[in-house]
């Protein structure tokens, strides 16, 4: 099956997307700091089982538009993005799928219009119904470090830190973080203050199984032509997405749907995502299978693709 590449026009920017494979279509958003080459693995498997499968550069990444403002990083802009390209592939619907920061996507998506998006899967990231205050005031600090959403906010700062040594940025959070020499020391996914995050991460030696150069040039490419600050800019709107969905409050996603994770992962180590993962099916009431990968870290799809593609494709026939 041939990974075919295309642009399209959606909600008022020009989407850069892969795709291969006819039949339902499935769309598969990505997450920090990736972009569609993220499910290679995907694209092929789920075409080979009879589906449409698309995976964009999502708004801020790879080859489609950037706004420069940050505020067009909301979620009613990104999910209003996949409601568009679902039409612009010239279909009615589509079973929408999302790792990291496309699992908010995902799953407001099927939030938002149950009608267009009729089953969602989450990787890594569980659907959050929206809190009581705005997210970054809940965010750790302390007088030696901080958690690393709250030192995204200001624009700038890291898109200095990621940028100056990309390749090494690349590495370090594709397989530096998700290996046991990340120094997690003050906390879970904290900063020391006074440094670079890049500067307070020590990198592997040696890459894991799972990735190869090849991948990771491919990365760096992409990155050192759109730099950071489309990705960056979606942390910048945490307060803003939860002033927006003030009318969804208490809301469920009423699709079927399923959530996978490593256990390894350090968002499910994050506080109260436990109790949140536990919990899922008061928030997701036809959730049809929760996952817990053994022996995994952050990078779901790109890990265990075996596991990932049959558990997608399980999910697909049953909605069938």
């Amino acid at each position: 099956m041939e990974i075919t590449h295309k642009f399209l026009t959606t909600n008022g920017i020009k989407m850069h997307v892969a795709m291969a494979g006819e039949g339902p279509l499935v769309l598969l958003c990505h997450g920090f700091p990736e972009s569609w080459y993220s499910w290679r693995h995907q694209l092929k498997a789920l075409a080979k089982a009879g589906y449409c499968a698309v995976a964009p550069d999502m708004r801020g990444y790879g080859q489609t538009d950037k706004p420069e403002a940050i505020d067009q990083y909301t979620l009613l802009h990104l999910t209003g993005d996949m409601v568009g390209l679902v039409e612009a592939l010239g279909f009615k619907e589509a079973v929408i799928v999302g790792h990291d920061w496309g699992a908010p996507v995902a799953w407001h998506s099927a939030l938002f219009r149950p009608d267009k998006f009729k089953g969602v899967v989450g990787l890594s990231v569980p659907f959050r119904p929206r809190g009581d205050v705005p997210p970054t005031t809940t965010m750790a600090e302390t007088n030696d470090a901080i958690f690393y959403q709250l030192y995204f906010q200001k624009p700038g700062v890291a898109e200095a830190d990621l940028e100056k040594d990309v390749n090494r940025s690349l590495s370090t959070m594709l397989f530096g973080v998700a290996g046991s020499a990340n120094v997690e020391s003050a906390g879970v996914g904290m900063i020391p203050k006074g440094v670079f995050w890049l500067d307070s991460r020590i990198p592997l030696n040696a890459m894991p199984h799972w990735i190869t150069q090849t991948d990771i040039d491919f990365y760096s490419n992409e990155f050192k032509r759109s730099g950071f600050r489309g990705g960056l800019n979606w942390y910048r709107n945490i307060d803003r997405n939860w002033e927006l969905l003030a009318p969804w409050a208490g809301a469920k996603v009423i699709v079927p749907a399923v959530y996978i994770a490593g256990e390894r992962d350090l968002v499910v180590k994050f506080p109260g995502a436990d109790k949140l993962i536990e919990n899922l099916e008061q928030f997701v009431p036809q959730l049809r299978e929760k996952i817990l990968l053994p022996d995994c870290r952050h990078w779901t799809q790109q890990e265990r693709p075996e596991e990932i593609n049959a558990a997608l494709i399980r999910f697909l026939k049953e909605l069938n």
